[in-house]
């Protein structure tokens, strides 16, 4: 097996290491613990958008998409959901604290820019060979993981979802971030 190929397959459970080093490091400070929930609803209210346009598609195990999703988030950058993780497990440490936040927040980054960088890869590859000239030029016009301010303008390829349907989709990303957070509350209070 390709490796970006078990990343990708994986996505939902290699963090689980990662997450366990952070409630076992957890020293939460009040300043941090405003500016990481901020982090963490920002990370979210992306990963929402996404969804909502992007649909329950993205829970697949499997490389590919029925149709090519340009509308909403994906006008401004290629890969929403990863940025929204990014900035959710950004404000998980900052929540967390750590006796070295920055060394807690650079193993982070580096854990997410590796798998990430890893299955993008993998996805443009396989998205260039459903969608050809179509996600060439797409590509040519939308950043990978950093936002332009100003999305491509182009006529919308899909209508968001209804807010329930989008919050179901999303339900186990919530139930995740609910129970590293009650965790970090435990491991907080009891140790």
């Amino acid at each position: 097996m390709d490796i970006r190929e078990f990343f990708f397959k994986y996505r939902s459970y290699t963090p689980i290491p990662l997450a366990l080093l952070i409630i076992y490091f957890a020293q939460p400070s009040r300043p941090f613990i405003i500016a990481g929930s901020i982090c963490l609803l920002l990370g979210e209210a992306i990963r929402f958008w996404a969804v909502s346009y992007a649909g329950g598609v993205t829970r697949t195990r499997r490389v590919g998409a029925p149709s090519l999703c340009m509308a909403g988030p994906f006008r401004y950058v290629r890969n929403p959901l990863y940025l929204g993780n990014m900035l959710m497990y950004t404000g998980v440490v900052l929540i967390a604290g750590a006796p070295n936040l920055l060394a807690m927040l650079i193993t982070t980054w580096l854990f997410f820019a590796v798998q990430y960088l890893l299955i993008i890869s993998l996805e443009e590859e396989t998205l260039t060979n459903l969608f050809g000239e179509e996600y060439r030029n797409y590509k040519q016009h939308v950043p990978r993981l950093i936002p332009h301010l100003r999305g491509w303008n182009r006529p919308p390829s899909h209508t968001p979802a209804p807010f329930w349907k989008t919050l179901n989709t999303e339900r186990r990303t919530l139930q995740n971030v609910l129970l590293i957070l009650i965790l970090l509350t435990l491991r907080v209070q009891v140790l």
